[in-house]
């Protein structure tokens, strides 16, 4: 039986992948009571590491924005993978994002809406959430975004 989450997910043509292992000493997600603290995820996609690049240094805000957006889905399939069935999501409480940004670079909202705008299609009102959006030198692998979250789960 398909979850009203996983139908919406479907009708959006997204297909949650297997949720990447961690590649250090952390666990992908922790839970806490009824939060679920999703580690950062990058833009993992079916062939591997995508958006490969830094944001106002060849990156535009677009190409930031669908970085974001599959580190969102990947984000989603965490939690999947943590709680069984999406309809078990209360609400999305925190979304922080980290864009790997050249020195003059000041869109990292424009870029973070990737994810934000994902979790609102997804789960409609209880996708809406609190966020930051932080500007970086660096990040793992050369990928443009992370994308990390907290979740209220059921």
């Amino acid at each position: 039986v398909m979850g009203s989450i996983d139908a919406r997910l479907k009708a959006l043509g997204i297909e949650l992948p297997t949720p990447a292992a961690p590649v250090a000493n952390f666990l992908p997600f922790v839970r806490s009571g009824d939060l679920l603290f999703v580690s950062g995820q990058v833009p993992m996609g079916a062939s591997g590491l995508e958006y490969v690049g830094k944001l106002g240094a060849g990156a535009d805000v677009e190409f930031g924005r669908a970085a974001a957006r599959l580190c969102a889905i990947n984000l989603i399939a965490q939690v999947k993978a943590a709680i069984g069935d999406l309809d078990g999501l209360v609400r999305v409480v925190k979304l922080t994002g980290f864009v790997n940004s050249a020195p003059d670079f000041g869109d990292q909202p424009k870029v973070v809406n990737g994810a934000s705008d994902l979790m609102v299609e997804v789960f409609g009102d209880r996708g809406r959430h609190s966020r930051s959006a932080v500007g970086v030198a660096s990040l793992p692998f050369g990928v443009a975004v992370e994308v990390e979250g907290i979740f209220e789960i059921a």
